[in-house]
């Protein structure tokens, strides 16, 4: 299913949106060494709960996972890069933490995510990866406008991301999102300009490019959710939410103070 939101649907997105952006950049300021990753989802769900919203993790049972997700945010260390399960594991100095969260308000669900490294240790293969990510998303980003074919975006996202060495896995993408968290059409993060659906205003995305330093290959974790490298390597993942404009795209998923300043 492709939804096309109208104009009061898109409002909603984008406070739905900020809500995501707001929330992530609270986690990341209190995610710090020494925090449980099970203490990471109880503030998240008292920010979603306080808020009026709705997890779109809790009872999200795809054929991929094992029963139901359980909790309201994914929380990835190191080698884990997707549908990571929040578990009892404390922060240490220098963690690559990858943090997702899709919710949804007003019968509309946005979703982003953010690879941040925890406490002092900046080690360069890290960071090098997290702003590679970054880069290819806003290379997405920027190349969604009206007229535009998905493969299109997925080129600009691969073009970075394979210039930057990485191995690109096309098993878990981008997607649509709309009155539900995942929807058609999938966005690769490698493809071919000019093919694919061509974008509309109204239409949402959800953008995330996701590498691994030296796989393209996921193997799951014993929960049954974590998605890890095969290699043990480390991994990063970056995604905003957008709207398809008559203007380009709008990121929706910017936290309140970026996106007013």
């Amino acid at each position: 299913m492709i939804e096309i939101l109208n104009s009061a649907q898109l409002e909603r997105a984008r406070d739905t949106g900020a809500l995501v952006g707001d929330i992530l950049h609270t986690l990341k300021q209190r995610s710090t060494v020494g925090t449980n990753l099970l203490d990471i989802d109880q503030w998240a769900k008292e920010m979603i709960t306080e808020a009026g919203a709705q997890s779109c993790y809790v009872d999200y049972a795809p054929s991929f996972g094992r029963g139901p997700f359980g909790h309201y945010i994914c929380t990835a260390v190191n080698d884990g890069v997707l549908h990571g399960r929040p578990h009892n594991y404390t922060l240490a100095d220098g963690d690559l933490l990858t943090l997702d969260l899709a919710i949804a308000r007003g019968r509309v669900a946005a979703d982003a995510a953010i690879s941040f490294l925890v406490g002092k240790a900046r080690p360069a293969e890290s960071v090098a990866m997290i702003e590679t990510t970054e880069r290819a998303l806003a290379a997405g980003i920027a190349a969604a406008k009206p007229g535009a074919r998905i493969g299109d975006l997925s080129h600009a996202i691969g073009t970075v991301l394979s210039q930057a060495g990485y191995p690109i896995n096309t098993e878990f993408g981008g997607h649509g999102i709309g009155s539900t968290m995942h929807q058609d059409p999938h966005v690769a993060n490698t493809g071919r300009p000019g093919r694919g659906y061509k974008l509309r205003p109204g239409l949402l995305l959800a953008l995330e490019p996701w590498v691994m330093a030296d796989t393209a290959t996921l193997v799951t974790d014993a929960d049954g959710w974590t998605l890890r490298s095969a290699t043990g390597c480390r991994t990063a993942h970056s995604e905003h939410t957008i709207a398809i404009t008559d203007n380009g795209a709008e990121i929706l998923t910017l936290p309140t103070h970026l996106r007013f300043g």
